[in-house]
């Protein structure tokens, strides 16, 4: 294995990473911000408030993404098995 294909298999690893992240991390954004907002224009300041609406959207997330995250973790772990074939 040379450099680049180290490069190449900690690229794609990290863009694996993004992807599968990506839907979950974004929910827990937009949630967090649109409670957020809530409490401003409510003056609530509890900061408890806003862990089990974003702990269920999460849920909701990944749920629905289940199918498609394993689908991308196989696909890249396929591509690994095979190019360990190669070496």
């Amino acid at each position: 294995m040379t450099e680049v294909d180290a490069i190449n298999l900690i690229r794609e690893g990290l863009i694996v990473t993004l992807k599968i992240a990506a839907p979950i991390l974004i929910t827990a954004l937009i949630v967090g911000l649109i409670i957020g907002i809530l409490q401003t224009t409510t003056s609530i300041q509890e900061p408890t408030i806003s862990f089990v609406p974003k702990l269920i959207a999460i849920f909701v997330v990944i749920v629905i993404f289940a199918s498609w995250m394993i689908k991308v973790m196989v696909t890249y772990t396929l591509e690994l098995f095979l190019m360990i074939e190669k070496i």
